[in-house]
């Protein structure tokens, strides 16, 4: 009998990865392509024993199963040989809107919080019952016999569409991806669209008047702050060391319940989470134990110190994740001044939000812009670094051959965001706090 393959063209994409583990882990046998280049995703894959090889046409054998990463076109050489050889092919989304159907699905849409509720709700199903997940920071886990399976559905190209999930929390509805939809109008339509396909319910953000409009055929439950909400957080209380409150389903308290995290969306995001589970008839006191010991996901408010700096990493690339980034910083470092360092995302993306991103940006104490992150379809524009800094208060262009700007901030929180290669100049940052810390003997 030939043994099966599961060979991944673009295996260190965040979603490929994760996918690739899980299949992995239930049994297949897998190994992929991609660029030679290191990436954080493909730590998980060489622990796991995955064969990682550079991209080329010979790498395709007979009797293996393609699944491609969305980035590549019919055009790539590798897609090309699988279809020279009469392969099955499936696209990222297809294969695992394939793969849900064999659970009870929970998936995280929305513009922003997608990754952080995903990996929240995944840590808690976890410890309550047999869970598979996929994160979109590169985190997959395939459990044999799972009852829950969550993921991350990506509304980007309305790739979403492939899924047909029991339950969808929906975390919030923004104008992004704007190389891709045409407005705000546009990208309702796809989460409504999608809406439609759930089979149990959704758990949507109460505050969002695009949320609030949505019309389905399942339950919708809102999730919030406020009495106009299904389920409710009361009694919130913010410190320095995360996050505490009531959640209420209408009248009836469900439990109490604290969470590590920093920033009001992370209150939120645990109230989903809560919410999920009240509608399953899980147990809320397991639950509360494993909300409290989240210890969050990749470049999500990421927390390392160098010298007498406090660095956090965040993917933030859009002006309400920035708000909401700068929110928990100001949650957990109430006394230190806080400097953002912000690479924008694409000629396109800051065009679109230029005054947005100076308004909330302008929230730290200092903002610092490198030069803008291109992609390879957009790789020049009619705006730049400069221009988005000249609209901040206290705002400067930084560039990666000189970081020492950044010196003459002294006991802050500096706050790199982005979500291209903004590590690089935490790295050079990094670099030069240890050059100038006292040395012991």
């Amino acid at each position: 009998m030939t043994e099966e393959i599961d060979y991944f063209i673009g295996i260190k994409g965040s979603g490929m990865s994760a996918l690739a583990l899980i299949l992995h882990d239930l049994g297949h046998t897998v190994l992929g392509s991609d660029i030679t280049q290191y990436t954080f995703t493909q730590r998980g894959l060489a622990a796991a024993g995955i064969e990682m090889l550079p991209f080329a046409a010979e790498n395709l054998k007979p009797g293996y199963t393609v699944i491609a990463g969305n980035s590549f076109t019919e055009e790539h050489p590798e897609i090309k040989a699988a279809k020279a050889l009469g392969l099955k092919i499936y696209r990222y989304h297809e294969y695992l809107g394939r793969l849900l159907a064999n659970y009870t699905s929970i998936g995280v849409a929305g513009a922003h919080g997608k990754t952080s509720t995903t990996g929240l709700l995944a840590h808690t199903l976890t410890g309550v019952a047999k869970t598979s997940y996929l994160i979109g920071d590169g985190t997959g886990k395939g459990v044999p016999d799972s009852q829950f399976f969550v993921f991350e559905a990506d509304e980007y190209r309305r790739h979403f569409l492939a899924y047909h999930p029991d339950y969808l929390i929906m975390t919030n509805i923004d104008f992004d991806h704007p190389d891709y939809y045409t407005g705000i109008e546009d990208v309702y339509d796809a989460f409504e669209t999608e809406g439609k396909q759930v089979k149990k319910a959704i758990f949507a953000w109460g505050d969002d008047p695009w949320l609030r409009k949505l019309n389905v055929t399942v339950p919708v439950y809102y999730y919030g702050l406020k009495d106009t909400d299904d389920f409710q957080a009361k009694n919130v209380v913010r410190t320095t060391t995360g996050s505490s409150f009531d959640a209420f389903h209408g009248t009836s308290l469900i439990g109490h319940f604290h969470v590590p995290l920093f920033g009001e969306h992370s209150v939120l995001n645990a109230l989903a989470v809560v919410a999920v589970a009240d509608t399953e008839g899980l147990d809320a006191e397991l639950i509360a134990q494993e909300l409290a010991s989240f210890g969050g996901v990749k470049r999500r408010f990421s927390e390392k110190k160098e010298a007498d700096a406090v660095i956090i990493d965040d993917y933030a690339h859009h002006p309400s994740e920035i708000k909401a980034t700068l929110d928990a910083a100001r949650q957990k470092f109430p006394d230190k001044q806080v400097v953002a360092v912000f690479q924008p995302h694409t000629f396109s993306r800051t065009i679109a939000y230029l005054d947005d991103f100076a308004t909330t940006l302008s929230a730290a104490d200092a903002v610092y812009v490198t030069p803008i992150f291109s992609s390879a379809r957009e790789q020049s524009g009619s705006v730049s670094a400069a221009d988005l800094a000249a609209k901040i208060d206290n705002g400067h262009v930084i560039e990666l051959a000189d970081m020492s700007p950044l010196l003459d901030y002294h006991d802050a929180v500096f706050v790199f965001m982005g979500a291209g290669d903004i590590q690089k100049y935490e790295h050079v940052f990094e670099d030069l706090l240890e050059d100038i810390s006292p040395k012991s003997n």
